[in-house]
Parts: structure tokens; C-alpha cells; sequence
């Protein structure tokens, strides 16, 4: 039977509250939110980044997938709770960035402080494409723009780290400056989020008994 965390809407809320503090020292200019997981925690840390008498912090978006159907035998389903998966190895991308627009747009992205937002850290795949990924694009439009000179920095986010090995990693300069934070680090155990549930009150019901509210 597949080990699970259950986590409810009012746990996540806390997650972000509780780092957003942290994440403010980084100064983000703007989010990128990682589809689908990032999606709500990027925009409940939104709340808590706002600084009197500025503007929200914009939210960009892409979509990244890694994962696949953990096959089972049904022992380990809930009913109204999202089934377990497995970490696919190829990242697919569904969602990108328009750079061609971003070029005469307010949110381009040369020069930013950047904070990238995803729920969970899992083999590192996706972060690690995402990252690198974005990097190159950004390079790409900083030298057609004659831009090379303006420093673009990132900071990633994630609501959970799973402590296990991971199939690929962050640039070191990231890690070494303190620009990744996750809010909790776990065992290596399937996390079941409040989005992916079919029936909320039994989602909520399962985390209130592990005392994940």
C-alpha cells in the first residue's frame, strides 16, 4: 500500500504565509507559476509578497509534465482523493512563455528577479528544465536585444521537498546563495494535493487526520 500525505487548502495557505517572509528578502520582480501544481501557490504567495502602496506581483505560466499513472491493484485508492503516480523520466512541455511578445512587453523578462513556483520537489526533473530552459530563452532575447549586460537571477520555490535522490539538479550558485525554499521537506511518500481531489471533504477529512490543516 502506497504511503500518502493529505494536505488541505488551509495547509497550503499555511505553507506560503509561513515562507513568504523568506521569499520577500529575494525581491521577485514577477512569478512563474509551474503547471498544474504551482498554480495556487503562486497565487496565495502573491498576497502575502504585496508590499504596501505597490503592485501585485505579475504571474506568468508554463506547463511542464513529468508524471504518469501509477499502475496498481487499487489497494492503495481512495475514493475522491487523487490516485499515486510515478515520476515519469521525459519532461513534456504544454505551456511556454511567448518571448516574441514578452520582447516589447512591461514583463519581459531580462533583468528580473524571478521566482519560480511549483508544488513539489520531486526527482528534480522539472526544475531542472524549467530552469535551464528558461535561462537559455532569456540569453536568446538578451542578446537579440543587446541586453547582455543586465543580470537576470532565479529563486524557486516548492511547497515540498522529498527527501530522496534526485535524477538532476539546480545550477550551484542557486543553491549556494539560498535562492531555493522549500516549505517542508518529507519523506520520499506520494503527496495528495486538495486540487487534484474529486471530493474535497473526504481530501480534508484525511488531512485533518494526519494534522496537515
Amino acid at each position: 500500500m502506497a504511503e500518502k500525505i493529505y494536505i488541505s487548502y488551509n495547509y497550503v495557505h499555511k505553507l506560503c504565509q509561513r515562507s513568504a517572509e523568506e521569499i520577500k528578502q529575494f525581491k521577485p520582480d514577477l512569478m512563474v507559476a509551474i503547471g498544474g501544481g504551482g498554480f495556487i501557490p503562486a497565487r496565495i504567495l502573491r498576497t502575502f509578497l504585496k508590499t504596501p502602496g505597490s503592485k501585485n506581483i505579475p504571474i506568468q505560466a508554463i506547463g511542464l509534465s513529468l508524471y504518469e499513472e501509477y499502475v496498481n491493484d487499487g489497494s492503495d485508492e481512495v475514493a475522491g482523493v487523487a490516485a499515486a503516480e510515478e515520476a515519469g523520466v521525459e519532461v513534456v512541455r504544454t505551456q511556454w512563455l511567448d518571448f516574441n511578445n514578452l520582447e516589447s512587453h512591461a514583463l519581459n523578462l531580462i533583468g528580473k528577479n524571478i521566482l519560480v513556483v511549483d508544488e513539489v520537489d520531486d526527482t528534480r526533473t522539472t526544475l531542472h528544465y524549467a530552469i535551464s530552459e528558461l535561462e537559455k530563452d532569456i540569453k536568446t532575447m538578451a542578446e537579440k536585444l543587446g541586453r547582455q549586460d543586465e543580470v537576470t537571477k532565479f529563486f524557486v520555490f516548492v511547497l515540498h521537498n522529498k527527501d530522496k535522490p534526485k535524477r538532476a539538479q539546480l545550477p550551484e550558485d542557486m543553491m549556494a546563495e539560498g535562492r531555493y525554499l522549500a516549505a517542508e521537506t518529507v519523506p520520499d511518500v506520494w503527496i495528495a494535493y486538495p486540487w487534484e481531489a474529486t471530493d474535497i471533504d473526504i481530501q480534508t477529512k484525511l488531512a485533518v487526520e494526519q494534522s496537515n490543516i
